[in-house]
């Protein structure tokens, strides 16, 4: 299934909004369509082993715990399941008990799942539609609907999921960057964060993955293909943090279905309850990749004192000591979360981290001498951290037509790339979409996506790719003048390690026993 078919069947979902209007305002309808999705998509790939788990339920009725747990787990073949005899098929045999039946199939599942669905706050939303006659009708219309693996693998469902939350962002007037990234941005910044690695290709090589603002979980799905891709035998382990209620419950139940450790995806603010402070060992937790797309320009004065506290308490063994940017806009302060979580480098070489950041062009030009961003700034420079800077296109984003930036940076530079940043300008690096969705208007091909890590992984000064006059979808000229793509590199000669602050204190991973 394409993209242009995910499309459609969000549409198609949506589409049954109709039959909610009027007891419902166009920003609700979202309250009772993502969480009959996932359920929908829970039922769908639970089937095939439905007789089974009611057998084993059955079986093993007189045990309790997480004995019982297991046991209903193992009759699923996944990490979680549902001992109703329901489904959305047979919800609809009783259409006058189907409020009472719909409440009970959603208590037949394991913990992890009626997690999932409290969040949404979906229970209210049964009682509401039976008021008004249609629930019924609307549990008819997700029945009809296929959301099973073989109609729909985990990659497709994620999309299907980022457009139903882009369109229900629309219709409430909401922010949907503030939940997820295009996929071909996302495509981007992983293959600039994992091309240059020369150890993905070891025979089960385990690896840690982390997005601390993960809204929906692409990024970390996005990563996670990538080193399958490479490696059949890859063990990506992934781990995540949101704060909206919505996106973390999708997250989570995508993570479930995929088999990961849906745990690992923690709900609450990262820079005011940072979910990933220490590991099972006590010292602080640190990955080996670290992606994030944090709100563009959205202020932090509810986690202001939080925050202020943490810097006079902790100074430079918190996450904020390089210092606080404007109000106005926390991006940086998740940058220096990112940075408080690098491996350390071992005395073999091995170890480190490397980070992508996509940014507005806020955390790059704004702050006088001296401030808040120009400090952190110089911190990362004096540190040695900044590897590259990737200028995108405008318009690439759902909900603006600002400009962006990929910020690439580590702790174990290559020793060519010492004391150097990258700059890379792909600003005219684009298609023309045939439709636009909301101020996305551009996009990235895969051709133009490998170009840019070409142009990274070869590090030339002075480097251009031209790219053609015309537009391949609209056949339409570019500009006046040919287009290129080119790449610069600039010397920051950072002081001697002596001269610097110890910010690469040694961090520990998460609790992994399988990690070497």
């Amino acid at each position: 299934m394409n993209t242009r078919t995910h499309n459609e069947m969000a549409r198609f979902i949506w589409g049954i909004c109709n039959l909610l209007r009027g007891p419902y305002k166009r920003n609700e309808y979202r309250k009772v369509i993502l969480p009959l999705t996932v359920l929908r998509r829970f039922d769908c790939v639970l089937a095939p082993t439905k007789q089974q788990v009611l057998a084993a339920a059955a079986e093993h009725k007189a045990k309790t715990g997480s004995l019982r747990n297991k046991l209903l787990e193992a009759a699923a073949g996944r990490s979680f399941y549902n001992i109703s005899e329901l489904d959305f098929a047979r919800l609809l045999d009783d259409p006058n008990q189907l409020a009472p039946n719909l409440h009970a199939y959603i208590r037949g599942f394991s913990d992890n799942v009626r997690e999932i669905i409290d969040r949404f706050g979906f229970s209210e939303h049964i009682g509401r539609m039976a008021e008004k006659d249609l629930l019924f009708q609307v549990v008819q219309r997700f029945a009809s609907l296929d959301l099973s693996p073989e109609r729909v693998d985990n990659m497709q469902m994620g999309y299907v999921f980022e457009e139903l939350i882009r369109i229900g962002a629309e219709q409430a007037n909401e922010e949907a960057s503030e939940h997820f990234t295009p996929r071909e941005v996302i495509q981007l910044m992983v293959s600039l964060l994992l091309s240059p690695e020369k150890d993905l290709g070891r025979g089960h090589v385990v690896k840690t993955i982390y997005d601390p603002a993960c809204g929906t979980g692409g990024m970390l799905s996005v990563a996670e293909r990538y080193l399958r891709d490479h490696n059949l035998e890859a063990m990506p382990i992934l781990y995540g943090q949101d704060h909206n209620d919505e996106a973390w419950a999708v997250c989570k139940s995508d993570m479930l279905i995929k088999g990961e450790n849906a745990d690992n995806i923690i709900l609450g603010d990262t820079l005011t309850q940072d979910g990933y402070r220490r590991g099972a060992d006590g010292r602080p937790s640190a990955f080996d990749y670290m992606l994030a797309n944090p709100p563009f320009g959205v202020e932090w004065k509810q986690q202001k004192q939080a925050i202020n506290t943490e810097r006079e308490t902790l100074g430079w063994d918190g996450r904020f000591g390089a210092g606080l940017p404007r109000i106005t806009d926390g991006a940086l302060l998740f940058l220096q979360h990112m940075l408080a979580k690098q491996q350390p480098i071992r005395h073999d070489g091995a170890g480190g981290s490397r980070i992508a950041i996509v940014f507005n062009g806020s955390p790059l030009f704004t702050g006088d001498a001296g401030g808040g961003e120009s400090s952190i700034r110089r911190w990362i420079i004096e540190n040695d951290w900044l590897e590259a800077i990737v200028a995108l296109p405008d318009q690439l984003f759902y909900n603006t037509g600002i400009s962006t930036y990929v910020w690439v940076l580590t702790n174990r530079k290559e020793p060519r790339r010492a004391g150097r940043v990258q700059l890379i300008d792909g600003r005219e690096s684009y298609v023309k979409m045939r439709k636009s969705l909301g101020n996305k208007r551009n996009e990235l091909s895969r051709d133009q996506i490998d170009d840019l890590v070409r142009l990274h992984g070869s590090f030339t000064d002075g480097e251009t790719r031209d790219l053609t006059d015309t537009d391949p979808i609209t056949h339409e000229p570019r500009s006046a003048s040919p287009a290129s793509m080119t790449s610069r590199y600039s010397r920051n000669s950072p002081p001697a390690r002596s001269a610097t602050r110890p910010y690469a204190k040694p961090r520990s991973p998460p609790d992994d026993p399988s990690r070497i």
